[in-house]
């Protein structure tokens, strides 16, 4: 059979993703997009940048490291390939990002924010940020010197140090000072401007006088990126029988994890970079020298240090999401939901209504148990306080909660510890298959026996990026849906993966060969198939070649894709009835939605799964079927913005980049443009107290009687 990179559509996946967060660099060049949230794309290219170092670049060189011959099946590159061709691809990124970070900070300027080096400083602002230093920062250094005596030591993953090249007499030798997480990443300095210096400048200046006796030769800010791809599942952790314990264990780990990247502030000679060479075991080609801050965290923090009116003009205009028209505040959730389905699209309309309808069923006497799946929560959360207090107030509560959520594992150990404190019953999932699924069932008693609410969204419980991320969430009374849910939460207690469901579309057995089922009936239809997809990645080898047969048939394909996407359009004979778009813009767009045919006959589900691999066999995933006519009618106004906008949408070309769509027609932005929609269609601010309202007016009419 003929391997899929020979058949001539896909492309390599780490060199997509690159492409993507180059459409996030993008915006940060678009003159549209206010100066600050030009400066938080900057950033968040930068973040992006380095996950995908720790992530990505780390598990290639693990790959390589075995001594085994792995061959993309996409682009049929090793990955010693992959790897040079990600260098190359990685460099001139970073070039355009020092441009546009130096264009956008000489533009703040005009606004009275200056980041100012220490050479820029004024007389007087050296003398102030020398007292900050001396009262504030000398005594919490630790400098140290590489010797016979002094071993090189360990550079944390993305902590900024400083390092110097020393001279005593005739002997050079290395120095380090790690940058103490205690301090803030930039000292600002008093007066009316908003001007300010970041730390490593101001340890540079004084890096001299730290390391007296010796002489300084060189000195540079730099910061190491380890590898993180570390998998809990292997050997080393076999004998935890506690998986809690587990994970700690894997977090400590990742801390020491072999170097994949080197940032420096500024050049330096060939000796100095020959000496991190051999001491980090680094290539030329891992080695990047930035003029833009090596962590940029600090542009959050901007924000809140300007005025309202500066903030006006620096920032997107204030957007807090709705509470939606067709839900009554005032009114008991559970009751709505029972007699109609409910859909919440975030960030444009709020979470609060799923919440308000977990607070009520932690107090509705009907209510008889909670069951909930959890990838990532907000640090701080109202939903683990309204869980606790179900099981406080004997409902039976069952979470079960994904320790390996990357990088918000220990957030996650956190949370499962205060809910079993509280009575919750927590489990873990499974030692080979994440749980991404976002399920709540709620079962109540009635006069005929036990019936269920339940909720299934495309997103996190989290409601801070609940107003960043762009989801749905179904609430519904659906009776075959909450069987199956309540089926789907049995087979998670008793670790049965092989569970069969009527309507939910459960992964890792069968959401894939169900899609796979549904594409293969539009192939049937040929020119007359519809298929519509929205994801935030495509990678799974499978259906990238359903995909293909189904344009050969004729099927009128459309993918909203956010970032990577292994399968290249418009290719005569193989793609060429598929068309791909990508949407960066102010939200980041994160639901996923799947539609098979059109009109009446059309099915449409909304679900937890991208379509890589990862997702469609090694993970528990769910999709669900949209019944409601409302609802889908709901779904199709976004999903039509989507295929409009013409400002934020880029079309994905059969080479692999992106480009503009047709600036002549209509300018629409499809984010503004639900955003507008959902405060045409929001609850009235006077529907709050509804009910007070509505008494006074009585009371009032009873006086003038």
């Amino acid at each position: 059979m003929k391997a899929l990179y020979e058949k001539g559509f896909t492309q390599n996946r780490e060199l997509s993703w690159l492409r993507f967060n180059d459409r996030v660099l993008s915006e940060a060049m678009d003159e549209s997009v206010p100066l600050l949230e030009r400066l938080k794309f900057i950033s968040i290219f930068t973040s992006n940048l380095t996950e995908f170092f720790m992530i990505r670049v780390g598990s290639l060189f693990d790959m390589t490291s075995l001594q085994e011959d792995f061959i993309d099946n996409k682009s049929g590159m090793t990955p010693g390939q992959q790897l040079d061709r990600i260098f190359e691809a990685v460099r001139p990124l970073c070039k355009k990002r020092d441009e546009i970070f130096a264009q956008v900070e000489e533009q703040l300027r005009a606004y009275g924010i200056y980041h100012l080096s220490w050479d820029t400083l004024e007389k007087g602002e050296k003398k102030c940020v020398r007292q900050f230093y001396k009262a504030s920062v000398q005594a919490l250094l630790s400098p140290q010197i590489v010797d016979t005596h002094h071993p090189f030591p360990h550079l944390a993953n993305g902590v900024i140090h400083i390092g110097v090249l020393l001279q005593h007499k005739s002997r050079v030798i290395f120095g380090v000072i790690p940058l103490p997480a205690s301090l803030p990443d930039v000292f600002y300095l008093s007066g009316s401007e908003t001007r300010f210096v970041r730390l490593e400048d101001i340890l540079l200046e004084h890096a001299e006088q730290l390391f007296a006796p010796y002489t300084v030769l060189e000195k540079v800010a730099f910061c190491v990126t380890r590898n993180a791809d570390i998998n809990p599942d292997d050997e080393v952790f076999a004998d935890e029988s506690d998986f809690r314990k587990r994970m700690k264990r894997v977090l400590r780990q990742r801390k020491r994890l072999a170097p994949v990247r080197l940032e420096l502030s500024s050049s330096i000679s060939e000796d100095f970079t020959a000496y991190f060479m051999e001491k980090l075991g680094l290539s030329p080609a891992q080695i990047y020298r930035t003029r833009a801050p090596l962590k940029m965290d600090y542009v959050y923090g901007l924000i809140s240090r300007i005025s309202k009116s500066r903030r006006a003009a620096l920032t997107y205009p204030k957007f807090t999401p709705v509470w939606p028209g067709s839900v009554k505040r005032h009114e008991s959730i559970l009751r709505q939901v029972e007699k109609r389905d409910i859909l919440l699209s975030y960030p444009f309309e709020s979470m609060e209504p799923f919440l308000q309808m977990v607070k009520e069923a932690s107090e509705d006497s009907r209510v008889i148990s909670i069951r909930i799946t959890i990838y990532r929560l907000a640090s701080h959360t109202k939903l683990v306080d309204y869980l606790c207090a179900a099981a406080e107030n004997g409902k039976e509560v069952t979470v079960l909660i994904e320790l390996r959520a990357r990088f918000d594992e220990q957030n996650n150990i956190d949370w499962a510890e205060r809910l079993e404190e509280a009575g919750c019953n927590v489990t873990y999932g499974f030692d080979f298959y994440k749980v991404h699924s976002k399920v709540c069932l709620i079962t109540l008693k009635g006069k005929s026996g036990v019936h269920y609410i339940t909720q299934v969204g495309t997103g996190n419980y989290n409601e801070s990026t609940a107003r960043l991320y762009t989801d749905l969430s179904l609430l519904t009374a659906h009776p075959q849906i909450g069987q199956d849910a309540a089926e789907f939460f049995k087979n998670m207690a008793i670790a049965n993966l092989q569970g069969e469901y009527r309507h939910l579309l459960v992964a890792p057995v069968a959401l894939k060969s169900t899609v796979l089922a549904l594409m293969d009936e539009e192939i049937a239809k040929g020119a007359g198939g519809r298929i519509f997809i929205k994801i935030n990645s495509l990678t799974d080898a499978e259906i990238l070649d359903k995909l293909s047969r189904a344009s050969c048939a004729g099927v009128q394909i459309q993918m909203v894709i956010r970032g990577i996407c292994c399968l290249l359009p418009g290719i005569p004979e193989k793609t060429e009835n598929i068309q791909i778009l990508s949407i960066v813009g102010r939200y980041l767009e994160h639901s996923r939605i799947y539609c098979f045919g059109s009109g009446a006959e059309e099915k449409m589900y909304i679900s937890s799964a991208d379509f890589m691999t990862r997702n469609t066999e090694r993970r528990v995933e769910v999709a669900c079927p949209i019944y409601d006519g409302k609802v889908r009618e709901k779904i199709h106004k976004i999903i039509e913005a989507e295929l409009y906008d013409t400002l934020k949408a880029r079309v994905l070309l059969p080479d692999g980049t992106y480009t503009q769509k047709d600036q002549r027609k209509s300018p629409l932005n499809s984010q503004e443009y639900l955003m507008e929609e959902a405060e045409k269609n929001a609850a009235p601010a006077s529907d709050q107290k509804g009910w007070r309202v509505g008494f006074h007016r009585l009371f009032q009419r009873i006086l003038r009687r």
